[in-house]
């Protein structure tokens, strides 16, 4: 389990780190508190009509996803442009996909901010409007203003039980990259420390063209 605020890492640049709102109902003639006693299976959440708000099927209920703010969006387009870069002709970037996985032993939906699947993990002929079916070889997470950095590390250990190979969870508030990958401890980067990784042989990005590509570092 990761410890909030164990991202202070002494080492500036690497160091280890030893979500209500009412409820979408998918039946007009249901209100929130039916809907509460029966919870939405995995079908009947991904049949539910595109909203303004991103939804996670979290434990049967559809839950609203925090809206992000300015420097959030920011490093969304950011990470998005710079992996697409580099990683585009092999598999597909996107953002606030909805990915299929397994949580507890129940469906579990999360939206994450961003994603990529390789071309051998989903085919690039694979043409569905529907959720990701596989978990991604990549996650990555903004910690938005108001979000304990325990959240976003409980939320990546599950994508981590589900099968997901890496998580990033990128604070503004420090400028920090977290990496987690299954069976390693958690490493915290930051300034002009390169995101090295087997999975991503020839990914050349520091945290810092990071936050620069976004505006928010000189």
């Amino acid at each position: 389990m990761l410890n909030e605020g164990a991202s202070q890492a002494n080492d500036p640049d690497s160091a280890p780190l030893l979500f209500s709102s009412p409820v979408m109902s998918p039946n007009p003639t249901l209100t929130a508190p039916d809907l509460a006693e029966q919870p939405l299976t995995l079908a009947a959440f991904l049949a539910l009509p595109e909203s303004d708000t991103a939804l996670e099927l979290i434990n049967g209920q559809a839950i609203p996803k925090m809206s992000p703010k300015r420097f959030h969006s920011r490093l969304t387009v950011a990470l998005y442009n710079l992996l697409s870069d580099q990683l585009g002709d092999r598999g597909e970037v996107a953002i606030e996909w909805a990915v299929s996985l397994q949580r507890q032993g129940q469906p579990w939906v999360p939206v994450p901010d961003l994603l990529y699947v390789s071309a051998e993990q989903l085919s690039p002929d694979w043409m569905e409007d529907t959720a990701c079916p596989v978990a991604p070889a990549l996650v990555i997470e903004i910690v938005s203003p108001g979000q304990a950095f325990s959240q976003i590390a409980e939320k990546a250990g599950d994508y981590l039980l589900a099968g997901v190979d890496r998580v990033w969870i990128v604070e503004s508030a420090v400028a920090s990259v977290t990496v987690l990958r299954q069976g390693e401890p958690p490493v915290v980067l930051r300034g002009d420390r390169a995101i090295e990784d087997d999975l991503f042989p020839d990914l050349q990005l520091t945290v810092r063209q990071i936050f620069q590509r976004a505006g928010l570092a000189p």
